[in-house]
């Protein structure tokens, strides 16, 4: 447990996501135009950092743009890759000084080489860090991701009665990574988007109907202490089950 963590958070998730929805409506229902609220986003972005390092959370991954965001309007592309740009010039020294690594999950190749760059730069300065590993998913699809993992299994000549669930979680872009505990969805869309097909078949999910720039620390607190009410079984019963259904 964190020194900071909450005395209520006895135990948190090793490993959160989040599906981070509902910029554009932020922005709408304040009159604002849609990159206003992506910016807002951003903001936030740092903020959720911080209360995860301060709750103890080992990992976060974060969806940032997924394989199918390219077909948004030019502009506002455009425009999100300048915000990406600027955080990673302008948080990771910060990060780093607070124990942060950043991964990357996605396809890096597709995107604009001075954003490769700072990326790449962003993951070797804080490759050591160990306090919260960020992985920002850019460029990700959660099927796409898959397809990959398949072509560098065959590309390998792993035979097919070798290939075992570990083999391609081990081809995945979150190879290494413990699969996520927890996923949040915010804005109120109940979807999860193509987004962690094969790491979340025993996640939790949490929707909520707070708009991104508005989830705050205590919205990921109340998220956690949810997260602490519920059994997770991985498809097998409870202790308890188990009692019951033998005196049965």
């Amino acid at each position: 447990m964190s020194k900071n963590q909450p005395e209520e958070l006895k135990s948190v998730p090793q490993h959160i996501a989040i599906i981070m929805d509902g910029n554009g409506r932020w922005a709408r229902a304040r009159l604002l135009p849609r990159m206003a609220g992506h910016r807002a986003g951003a903001e936030n972005l740092r903020r959720i950092i911080k209360a995860c390092v301060e709750f103890g959370i080992r990992y976060l991954t974060i969806y940032a743009f997924s394989t199918e965001n390219w077909s948004r309007p030019k502009d506002e592309v455009a425009g999100l890759m300048n915000i990406f740009a600027d955080l990673l010039e302008k948080e990771v020294p910060e990060l780093h000084a607070e124990g942060v690594q950043i991964r990357h999950l996605g396809k890096i190749e597709d995107l604009n080489p001075a954003l490769q760059k700072k990326l790449l730069n962003a993951i070797d300065f804080t490759k050591e860090n160990d306090r919260l590993v960020l992985c920002i998913a850019i460029n990700y699809g959660g099927r796409d991701e898959i397809v990959q993992a398949v072509k560098e299994i065959i590309s390998e000549g792993i035979p097919a009665d070798a290939i075992t669930p570990q083999v391609i979680a081990d081809h995945l872009f979150t190879a290494g990574i413990p699969d996520p505990d927890l996923i949040i969805r915010t804005s109120g869309e109940v979807r999860t988007s193509n987004y962690l097909v094969w790491q979340s078949a025993y996640s939790e999910w949490l929707f909520t109907g707070t708009l991104w720039p508005d989830f705050d620390k205590e919205n990921l607190r109340k998220a956690i202490l949810e997260y602490n009410t519920r059994t997770r079984k991985f498809g097998g019963r409870t202790s308890e089950e188990k009692k019951e259904a033998y005196n049965g």
